[in-house]
């Protein structure tokens, strides 16, 4: 029986590569460096903030000086046009409205830094009570160490780890999933491939949101 769905969220839920690559490229500009292409992002995404900027910066460039200041200028940026372009993907909402109708709580456990993870999180999806909403946070691990699902697990009262999916768009995803112990689905309409996902022996793999809703609410009933 499922009873808790977590997600990671750009590549997941959202749509957010060209929102976050517009403020890269302008954090690199401001850095006098060359803009990355959108299509490179795609591999860029999802191992958190500053390896971000690391892959993103020249290999000759990528001193902790200038990624930190990466940092300075991508956050107020990426804030102020955090949803400029960023949408949820076809199907999202209708899913999380079966699994809300369905009695199956929500969360996210996302390597974007907290408060973006929470701006988004907030804008699109409040309305259905993710009961944690989780993103990077300064000393605490990132995915795949599956720290960040143990945490979410303690929102949750007698939660165990049989009654857990985690749903992600990327290699590290499946291995949070793997590492905490919980049922992985890989979803292949985010930013990595097919292969990607494959490789990692999920425990479905998806081509669109409704098939997690009929994965998740049939093995809840």
């Amino acid at each position: 029986m499922t009873r808790l769905a977590i997600f990671d969220l750009d590549g997941t839920l959202l749509d957010t590569r060209k929102d976050i690559a517009d403020a890269c490229n302008h954090a690199l500009r401001m850095c006098g460096c060359p803009e990355r292409r959108l299509e490179e992002y795609n591999m860029f995404v999802g191992r958190g903030i500053m390896n971000l900027f690391r892959n993103s910066l020249p290999s000759d460039r990528r001193d902790e000086e200038t990624v930190l200041k990466m940092k300075e200028y991508f956050v107020p940026y990426y804030n102020e046009h955090i949803a400029d372009s960023t949408r949820p993907y076809p199907g999202i909402l209708d899913m999380l409205d079966c699994l809300k109708r369905a009695g199956i709580k929500v969360a996210v456990a996302s390597n974007k830094y907290q408060e973006g993870t929470e701006l988004l999180v907030n804008r699109y999806f409040r309305e259905y009570g993710f009961c944690s909403i989780l993103g990077q946070r300064d000393g605490r691990p990132i995915k795949p160490d599956p720290e960040i699902i143990h945490e979410i697990m303690e929102s949750v009262p007698g939660i165990s780890i049989d009654e857990i999916v985690y749903c992600g768009d990327s290699d590290v995803d499946m291995l949070t999933g793997r590492n905490a112990g919980v049922r992985t689905i890989g979803v292949t309409w985010g930013f990595r491939t097919r292969e990607e996902l494959s490789a990692c022996n999920p425990w479905l793999l998806v081509e669109n949101p409704e098939e997690i809703t009929k994965a998740v609410v049939q093995d809840s009933e």
